[in-house]
C-alpha cells in the first residue's frame, strides 16, 4: 500500500471521530474506499475469500466489543484481540481454495442470520425495559459523551496518522485479504469505544453493500479495472440505499403515532347544543 493509503485511512478515521450519529459512523465507514486503493494498487483478485473477509470485518468489531465492553480489557489491547481474530481467519481462508458463488452464498446467509439475531435481541431488549422512563434512551446522553476529548486537534491528527501506518505495516504481510483488513477499523474501535455494541449493529448491517461491490467487481474484473470498481460502487449505493432509505418513512409514521395522546385522552369535540336552548 501506498502513502495515499494511508492518508486516506487517515481522512476516514478523522471523518468517523467528528461525527456524532452512530448510524452515520457505521455507514461512513463501510465506504468501500480503502478496499477501492487495495485493489488500485496491487494485483490482488477478488475471490470467495475476499467475500468471506467481509464477515472477518465484521468479527473484528465483535471481538473489540466484548473484549472492551464486556470483558473490560482496555481499547487497545481488544483492538489487538480482534486483529489477531481477523489474521487468524485469514490464514485458514488462504490456505484453502473457495470457490466464489460458494463463499457469496455462505455469507448471504450468516448475514441473514445475524440480523435476525440482532433483531431478535433488540426486541426482547426494549420488553425488558419497557415500563415507565424518565426519558428515552435515545435522549439521554451519558456524562463520558459530554466530555472533550481533550486533544488538541492537530495532535489527534497526527496520531490518527501513526496508526494508520502501524496498520498499514501489518496489512501488507497477507496478501489477497489486504482488500477486507479493516486499516481504518482499528482506529475507528477507539474513536467509537464507548458505542461500539451499536456501532458493530449498524456496521453488520452497512456490511452487505460491502458484499455487493465485491460481487460487482468480481464479475468485470476481468474486462477492466476501471468497469470493475464503477459497477462496485453502483452496486454498493444501490444495496446500501435499499437497507437505509425505506426506514425512513415508517419510523416517521411510528413516532408520530407514538407522539399522539391515546384516544380516551383526547380531548372531547365541543359538546352538542340541546334542543331548545339558543
Amino acid at each position: 500500500m501506498t502513502l495515499s493509503a494511508v492518508l486516506l485511512v487517515t481522512a476516514v478515521v478523522w471523518a468517523v471521530s467528528v461525527i456524532r450519529s452512530v448510524r452515520l459512523r457505521a455507514l461512513v465507514y463501510s465506504l468501500p474506499l480503502p478496499m477501492t486503493l487495495a485493489l488500485v494498487t496491487t494485483d490482488y483478485r477478488v475471490d470467495g475469500a475476499q467475500v468471506v473477509g467481509v464477515v472477518g470485518l465484521n468479527l473484528f468489531f465483535v471481538t473489540v466489543a466484548v473484549t472492551h465492553q464486556r470483558w473490560r480489557w482496555p481499547i487497545l489491547l481488544a483492538d489487538v484481540a480482534g486483529i489477531a481474530v481477523y489474521v487468524a481467519l485469514s490464514a485458514g481462508l488462504l490456505a484453502v481454495h473457495i470457490p466464489f458463488e460458494v463463499a457469496l452464498a455462505g455469507t448471504l446467509v450468516l448475514w441473514l442470520a445475524a440480523i435476525l439475531w440482532l433483531r431478535h435481541r433488540v426486541r426482547r431488549s426494549a420488553g425488558r425495559s419497557a415500563g415507565p422512563r424518565v426519558a428515552p434512551a435515545e435522549e439521554t446522553v451519558p456524562v463520558a459523551e459530554t466530555r472533550p476529548d481533550g486533544l488538541p486537534a492537530l495532535l489527534k491528527l497526527v496520531v490518527i496518522f501513526v496508526g494508520a501506518v502501524l496498520t498499514q505495516l501489518l496489512g501488507a504481510v497477507l496478501r489477497g485479504m489486504v482488500v477486507t483488513f479493516p486499516y481504518s477499523g482499528v482506529l475507528v474501535a477507539v474513536e467509537a469505544r464507548r458505542q461500539l455494541a451499536e456501532f458493530s449493529r449498524h456496521f453488520a448491517r452497512n456490511s452487505l453493500a460491502l458484499v455487493g461491490f465485491l460481487t460487482a467487481y468480481h464479475y468485470l474484473q476481468d474486462v477492466s479495472s476501471a468497469a470493475a470498481l464503477g459497477a462496485g460502487w453502483a452496486a454498493f449505493a444501490v444495496v446500501a440505499a435499499a437497507l437505509h432509505l425505506p426506514l425512513r418513512p415508517r419510523r416517521s409514521a411510528q413516532a408520530q403515532a407514538a407522539s399522539r395522546p391515546p384516544r380516551a385522552l383526547r380531548p372531547a369535540t365541543e359538546p352538542p347544543t340541546p334542543t331548545g336552548l339558543p
